[in-house]
């Protein structure tokens, strides 16, 4: 229960901190690469999972947008892949920085 709090508040902490923070494009981009998302993703065109444009669409701007890639991105939850079901990945780079950079960029295409 101790962990589960932490874990609330640290996301919490990182939301918070997207809105004050410069994006670092070539850091993000080089984070997905490395952690496979470009496998199911791309930035502009719908793959296996949707294209990263499509996703700031529907976060960008939503209170709580933020908060639910950083869970997206960080605790595999189970997506359905083709009718199957299958945890997501994570990033391979779970530092809170990194992670919120990478929903940050996400949230400005």
């Amino acid at each position: 229960m101790k962990l589960l709090f932490t874990l609330m508040a640290a996301c919490g902490l990182m939301a918070a901190s997207i809105a004050h923070a410069e994006v670092d494009a070539a850091a993000a981009q080089a984070a997905v690469k490395e952690s496979g998302c470009l496998t199911c993703h791309a930035v502009d065109k719908k793959k296996v999972g949707p294209a990263f444009k499509d996703v700031a669409k529907k976060y960008k701007g939503k209170a709580d947008g933020p908060d639910h890639l950083i869970k997206q991105v960080t605790t595999k939850p189970i997506v359905d892949v083709a009718g199957e079901k299958t945890p997501h990945k994570s990033l391979k780079n779970t530092d809170p920085a990194a992670v919120s950079n990478v929903v940050q960029w996400i949230l400005s295409l």
